[in-house]
């Protein structure tokens, strides 16, 4: 199991599939916890972890737990294994077709997008509309609807006529799938899930206009990508510096371009996948350049 989680993050172009595994982890983790709370006796001391992801309707509330805006979208309810079987496998299927035309770092960064679109529409409708700001009264939302409506909704923008093969409906293009949820999460919005109905709008709303402008030449995201690599560059292991003397005769300048072995060749072909061509650095540029030719 271990293995199959570090095999996960190591591989490139995955990023549905360790979306899929922190969701997962989280709500087993958390799982746990709730049952030996109610075993040992214990609710309050959960309560307190379980807040940690719970995103308030109010603002007085939000404001002591600000860091919900985005943990709340990894979470999911405890009691309800079809809330996370749902999320996960709408994850899976339209994650694995988002990477495969954009990238795992474009779907990151829309996850995370609308998550904060998710939430900030919820926190807005529940403090700004009377009608909902009198049905305020409930501890708050966890689940990751909102975001997961984001790839839904930029999957079916950015290829709205590529097909689903869906049981007992055969063939639908994924442009109606998109609409079917949204028209559901309308009706829903005054209903005993309001809330979480009014993140699926907001998600949504964020993913047709995430993908409106990346076509445009504007990545919303980009963000997000750069903040994810820093963080990822300060976990990385270092190479240790050998510093040696050694006297050599000094050689000509060569001006024989640069060769690449294979193993540079696929690294460099993983991030023209990941980010695009122009990730590239100059010099990766010249070795793909140089191989083409051979």
């Amino acid at each position: 199991m271990f293995e199959e989680f570090k095999n996960a993050f190591s591989r490139s172009n995955n990023g549905h599939i360790q979306l899929i595994i922190i969701n997962v982890v989280i709500f087993v983790v958390l799982g746990v916890l709730f049952v030996f709370a109610r075993i040992g006796g214990f609710e309050n001391i959960f309560k307190v972890v379980h807040d940690q992801f719970l995103i308030p309707p109010t603002f007085a509330e939000f404001a002591t737990r600000p860091w919900t805006v985005i943990t709340y979208a990894f979470a999911h309810s405890l009691t309800d294994i079809f809330h996370i079987l749902f999320n996960m496998l709408a994850l899976y299927w339209f994650g694995k077709l988002f990477v495969e035309y954009l990238g795992s770092d474009k779907l990151v960064a829309l996850y995370v997008l609308g998550a904060l679109a998710a939430a900030t529409f919820y926190l807005l409708m529940f403090n700004t509309v009377p009608f909902f700001k009198e049905q305020s009264n409930f501890p708050g939302m966890v689940g990751a609807s909102g975001a997961i409506y984001a790839i839904m909704v930029g999957a079916a923008t950015l290829l709205p006529d590529y097909t689903f093969f869906l049981l007992f409906f055969g063939p639908v293009r994924i442009k109606y799938i998109a609409a079917i949820y949204i028209l559901i999460s309308f009706l829903g919005s005054v209903g005993a899930n309001s809330g979480g109905n009014i993140a699926h709008l907001g998600g949504a709303l964020m993913g047709f206009i995430y993908i409106k402008q990346l076509q445009a030449g504007v990545n919303w995201g980009g963000w997000i990508t750069s903040v994810l690599d820093w963080i990822k560059n300060i976990f990385k292991p270092r190479a240790k510096v050998k510093v040696t003397y050694r006297k050599t005769e000094p050689k000509e300048k060569s001006s024989a371009p640069k060769k690449a072995s294979q193993e540079e060749i696929d690294a460099i072909l993983d991030k023209i996948s990941d980010r695009g061509y122009e990730s590239l650095s100059k010099d990766e540029k010249e070795k793909l350049f140089n191989a083409s030719k051979k």
